[in-house]
């Protein structure tokens, strides 16, 4: 029988979520499976990955084979590393001390090269969110200045249509005043 660890799909459309599991080659993509070894969400950023490090790789040493994706997924999290480590521990290389020592130095410099990702997309995006800000603060000041123009021009336009006014009222009271007193 070959076994595969692969991915089976979960979550709603468009929404992806993925269980890693050991199944028979031969069974469906959703169907039987013989262990569940972990999860994967490709959504957050960086996608969240977690795997049962030591029964991942038991079941890469009994031989089932990890699809390519898998595949990519076993090594972010340092499965397949720590196979190799093992394949040292069993021809003699080097102690299993020394092994569990590299591979927690391993997963500490992984974890710290996470920790920089999310950190720094939460600094990008905040730094788009405050040149967001600013661009509409531009923009309102613009607008701003705009309705101040326009407001300015009617006030003058009214200023000038009052003193025409009064300015056309006061030659005909002038006139009329003149012809009274003329007569």
């Amino acid at each position: 029988m070959a076994v595969k660890i692969r991915l089976q799909r979960h979550g709603k459309k468009n929404q992806p979520f993925y269980h890693i599991v050991i199944a028979d080659a031969r069974a469906a993509r959703d169907g039987k499976f013989i262990e569940k070894i972990g999860t994967y969400n490709p959504l957050t950023s960086p996608a969240t990955v977690n795997v049962n490090i030591d029964r991942a790789c038991q079941w890469l040493q009994n031989g089932a084979q990890p699809t390519d994706t898998v595949r990519s997924l076993l090594r972010y999290t340092g499965v397949l590393y720590k196979k190799h480590l093992q394949g040292g521990v069993t021809k003699g290389a080097f102690s299993q001390d020394v092994a569990d020592k590299r591979f927690n130095d391993w997963m500490e410099e992984r974890e710290k090269k996470i920790a920089a990702k999310i950190s720094k997309d939460a600094n990008d995006k905040n730094a788009k969110k405050r040149e967001a800000l600013k661009a509409e603060a531009d923009v309102n000041t613009k607008r701003a200045e705009v309705i101040a123009k326009k407001r300015a021009e009617a006030e003058a336009a009214k200023t000038a249509e009052a003193n025409a006014e009064t300015a056309s009222e006061e030659p005909a009271q002038e006139t009329a005043e003149e012809a009274p007193a003329a007569e």
